[in-house]
């Protein structure tokens, strides 16, 4: 018997870690379905991607569409007519998109509309700013998935209240926790950057095109860091968008900030694991942060993963309360139900019931 096609579809580097736990999942129990990572180009060198293929266990993807670059228009329309293309050739049963950037929108729409079944990993999450180009995505692609997988169980009632049907809704837990908890003791093996001590630092990470496109905004968080910087020594993996942003306004590094290039996930893991806060605008840190029990600080005005906030490990904060926060940082993060390392397991479960294995 041939087994349904499922196409796993990577465009930036958040969505792999995600990806890994269904992967997995399904390598490692009886086959329901033949899984094939596609990978849009969205996020394409090694920095950014092809390093995290390696670090997290995955094949290299079996189709690669290549288009990068762009403004969200272009890059979402020329997405759309490779899948599209793509489908043509090699039609899967189902398309899985992860998280909210331009690709996983493009690539959920080219699916619906040549009448593809389409899963969302990570659905529901909302933080209800409508200017952020994610939170457009994330609510558009849950409009058009047939099922919706959410983090956690209130993420999962906010959809059924929302008005999508209980049936398409299940909560299958943190799939970012999954892939944390399988490469965390490799991580903790790796050197930390030279001249870093184990637990005499903290972390920042921006990215954000709210925080760093906008002069006055990136000027003001650069402030902040700097500040902050006085009462302990960060360490920042500058983002390539930080980094031509500060360069093009003329912007220099904080003082007494450790500027280091993007890393490896298995090398930030590691810094992770032995700071002592984080500041950050990623979602996805928010989540690892909760996981390892390291206090983050949220580098925004709202956030699309509450239960970190709920759990007491995270904290929302402005560049002017940076360096107070620092001084002052929440404690560790409550366990958080279903962020157990499981939810890979639960995915393949929901597939294998759709699939009728």
């Amino acid at each position: 018997m041939t087994l349904p096609a499922v196409h796993l579809v990577a465009a930036a580097r958040p969505n792999l870690p995600k990806l890994a736990a269904l992967w997995h999942a399904l390598a490692e129990a009886p086959p329901i379905c033949a899984p094939l990572l596609l990978h849009t180009g969205q996020h394409h060198d090694a920095a950014m991607f092809g390093d995290l293929i390696e670090d997290l266990g995955l094949p290299a993807p079996a189709i690669s569409l290549g288009v990068t670059g762009g403004t969200h228009a272009d890059l979402t329309g020329r997405t759309m007519m490779a899948c599209e293309a793509a489908w043509q050739k090699q039609r899967p049963a189902l398309v899985v998109v992860a998280g909210d950037v331009d690709g996983a929108l493009a690539a959920g729409l080219a699916a619906r509309k040549m009448r593809i079944r389409v899963a969302h990993l990570e659905a529901g999450l909302r933080c209800d700013d409508r200017d952020m180009p994610e939170e457009v995505n994330r609510r558009a692609i849950d409009a058009i998935a047939d099922l919706l997988w959410a983090p956690d169980r209130a993420t999962a009632f906010r959809l059924i209240a929302e008005g999508h049907g209980a049936e398409r809704v299940r909560a299958v837990g943190n799939a970012m926790v999954d892939s944390l908890l399988r490469h965390l003791p490799s991580a903790r093996e790796r050197p930390l950057p030279e001249g870093i001590a184990p637990g005499a630092f903290g972390i920042v990470t921006l990215h954000r095109p709210a925080n760093v496109d906008d002069p006055e905004a990136l000027g003001a968080l650069l402030d902040g860091i700097a500040a902050a910087a006085r009462h302990l020594p960060l360490v920042w993996p500058l983002h390539p968008r930080t980094r031509a942003r500060m360069q093009g306004f003329g912007f220099a590094p904080p003082p007494r900030v450790t500027i280091l290039p993007p890393l490896r996930y298995l090398d930030f893991l590691a810094l992770m694991a032995h700071a002592r806060l984080v500041a950050t605008d990623s979602g996805g840190v928010q989540e690892e942060a909760a996981a390892l029990g390291l206090p983050c600080l949220t580098l925004r005005p709202s956030t699309e993963r509450p239960a970190t906030v709920e759990a007491g490990g995270n904290r929302l904060v402005t560049a002017r309360d940076l360096a107070d926060a620092v001084r002052d940082p929440p404690g560790r993060a409550q366990e958080i139900p279903l962020w157990d390392g499981k939810a890979g397991a639960r995915m393949r479960a929901h597939l294998a019931e759709v699939f009728g294995a």
